[in-house]
Parts: C-alpha cells; sequence; structure tokens
C-alpha cells in the first residue's frame, strides 16, 4: 500500500495529521501536507482511507497495490 499527497492540491486543513499522526505531518512553513512514510502495512489501510475521506480538498491518495 502507498499513500501520496497533492501538495498543490492540500489546504493545510491538518485533518490527516490529527488522524494519522504517524503518517503526515503539516510542513513549518506553509502548513501543507507531508507524508513522513509513503509505504505502509496493510493493518493501516483504514485509518488512511478516513484521513483521505476527512482531507476537504481531496488532496490525499490510498492505492492498495495488491488489489
Amino acid at each position: 500500500m502507498r499513500i501520496s499527497a497533492d501538495r498543490d492540491r492540500c489546504i493545510g486543513a491538518g485533518m490527516c495529521a490529527l488522524l494519522a499522526s504517524g503518517v503526515f505531518d503539516q510542513d513549518a512553513g506553509d502548513g501543507k501536507v507531508r507524508v513522513l512514510d509513503p509505504a505502509l502495512s496493510p493493518e493501516s489501510y483504514g485509518l488512511l482511507q478516513q484521513a483521505a475521506q476527512a482531507c476537504p480538498a481531496e488532496a490525499i491518495t490510498v492505492l492498495d497495490e495488491h488489489a
């Protein structure tokens, strides 16, 4: 599984970092999303889906590479 974030689309709402702080952070300079680790375990899929759905700018994509 991989996750990507479109920084151009990000508005800095921070929902992703709030819901999945081990995966996302916000850049100190512009407040936009930073992905800490793009390769993730299948166990984190549900949490990452929640973070992606909570993003008001729809800037987060979760890809299941085994599907």
